[in-house]
């Protein structure tokens, strides 16, 4: 009867800023280190047996990112560049709940540190005096983040996430 199903499939908008720093390898190809920080937020909502809401947790989180990727640039047609991106990001947590916490009913604890594979596109505008690029990039997790620390008063919350793996979808703007 103590059974819990969480769902953690809940779209959370965020907020990133970071600084952009480009090596061109070629004309093609560019290495790019992108660190910055991410704000956002976890809602998981967990159900009882017959379906109905049991709780919701809302989990903030403030990551540290420290991308490396590689952009390949197409062909540049007027002020227009196309391009496509992939590479690593090592993402460290700063806000995780390191304890439990009652008042704000956060009954599970993340794991700080994690490794996203990132791929994506995107599209070079060159203005007058500076590039500007829309970027749209998807970001899996390859650690299970949730920690199997269980609360001693709530441990059916805990207990009943397999796997908690993120997954970012991210559109960006650059100013270069």
């Amino acid at each position: 009867n103590d059974t819990l199903i969480p769902e953690l499939n809940n779209l959370s908008p965020g907020f990133h800023v970071g600084v952009v720093s480009s090596l061109r390898l070629s004309d093609k190809f560019d290495f790019r280190f992108l660190p910055g920080i991410t704000l956002g937020q976890r809602n998981v909502l967990f159900y009882d047996q017959d379906g109905r809401l049991d709780s919701k947790m809302s989990i903030e989180s403030t990551f540290i990112d420290l991308p490396f990727l590689i952009k390949y640039k197409a062909d540049r047609i007027k002020n227009h560049r196309p391009y496509l991106i992939g590479g690593v990001n090592i993402r460290n947590d700063m806000a995780r709940n390191k304890e439990f916490n009652e008042d704000e009913q956060i009954y599970i604890k993340l794991k700080p540190f994690d490794i996203y594979y990132e791929v994506g596109f995107g599209l070079d505008f060159y203005m007058t005096f500076f590039k500007l690029s829309a970027e749209l990039k998807y970001s899996v997790g390859t650690r299970d983040v949730v920690s199997s620390d269980a609360s001693q008063d709530y441990p059916e919350y805990a207990n009943s996430i397999d796997s908690f793996k993120s997954r970012l979808l991210m559109f960006s703007l650059h100013f270069e």
